[in-house]
């Protein structure tokens, strides 16, 4: 248990300490691409992940850092990404919302709404291919609004009719860039239940511990692999920062500054920090401070790409 624990410590303080540097060197101007922060709400990619193979594939939306660094994406890859250098992960030209990690099962991270739901879907049935015969897990993870879109409820139901190896992870940071769920559905929806009348298995639990995530991501990742059918996880955490940018932006109004702060109270980081001592806390901080500066400087010296290279695409 404590091997598990300092694993999870690890990554959501590797998640924080990159984002953090993120938002403190933004307004240099030298990343220019718009940039959707976990800070708050790492334990769902972390505790997710853990439970993973290094084969499983994941696939995240347009609030991906986490989900590549959980995954265990090269970080020097995805500074340089962020800066737009040819060393990125995409060659550069995708930026922070178009991540992909081959090595590392990170299949890919596209900004529009539930677009990746139905991709995921389509890698998940790769998987059930006679043609293709290595078997994974597909992990796609998505915000609570792509729920609202058509594509989700398509993608579930073809997963459930098709017997399709991939779990869905519904983040709900409870709101949709400025409007909370009151005011965009009914009070008496069910994300759960109607995932269930679907004929899936459904489950909820708390998005800001992780060792709860890990364990019933666990659960459900063995229940894929026994029965071959998919499972849906929704965990309710918060964002702490601004839904697109590096900046705190309760001077808008649309959420309470006391929501805010009962929700930074529950901060994943503390949680799992509490459960390793301090002399093992200093030094497993210390080498991954060193190991994200290295990214940063990486990143900075790369080159941009030659137009040579972009000239291929016209």
């Amino acid at each position: 248990m404590k091997i598990l624990h300092k694993n999870l410590f690890k990554k959501i303080y590797k998640i924080r300490k990159i984002e953090t540097k993120i938002s403190d060197l933004y307004n240099e101007q030298e990343m220019r691409c718009p940039v959707h922060l976990s800070i708050g709400q790492e334990a769902i990619a972390v505790g997710v992940c853990q439970a993973l193979r290094k084969e499983d594939k994941v696939l995240s939306s347009h609030r991906s850092h986490a989900h590549y660094i959980a995954k265990g994406g090269n970080i020097r890859s995805m500074i340089a990404e962020l800066y737009g250098k040819e060393t990125g992960c995409a060659k550069g030209l995708g930026g922070s919302m178009h991540l992909q990690d081959k090595k590392a099962g990170v299949v890919a991270a596209v900004p529009i709404v539930g677009s990746t739901i139905a991709i995921g879907v389509g890698v998940a049935l790769k998987a059930t291919s006679n043609i293709n015969r290595k078997k994974f897990i597909t992990v796609i993870f998505f915000g609570e609004g792509a729920t609202e879109e058509g594509i989700f409820h398509e993608s579930i139901n073809f997963a459930v009719v098709n017997n399709l190896p991939v779990l869905f992870v519904c983040e709900n940071n409870l709101f949709s860039v400025y409007t909370p769920l009151k005011d965009r559905q009914s009070n008496k929806r069910n994300i759960i239940n109607i995932v269930k009348n679907n004929g899936m298995p459904a489950f909820s639990a708390d998005g800001n511990d992780v060792t709860k995530v890990y364990a019933l991501a666990k659960k459900s990742i063995n229940l894929i692999r026994k029965y071959n059918r998919p499972v849906f996880l929704e965990f309710k955490t918060y964002r702490w920062l601004e839904h697109c940018g590096p900046n705190w932006d309760d001077d808008l109004g649309y959420r309470k500054k006391s929501e805010l702060n009962r929700w930074i109270k529950k901060c994943p980081l503390k949680k799992i920090e509490k459960k390793l001592t301090k002399n093992n806390l200093t030094t497993i901080k210390n080498k991954i401070d060193d190991e994200v500066a290295d990214a940063f400087n990486f990143a900075k010296k790369s080159n941009f790409p030659k137009k040579s290279f972009l000239k291929k695409f016209y």
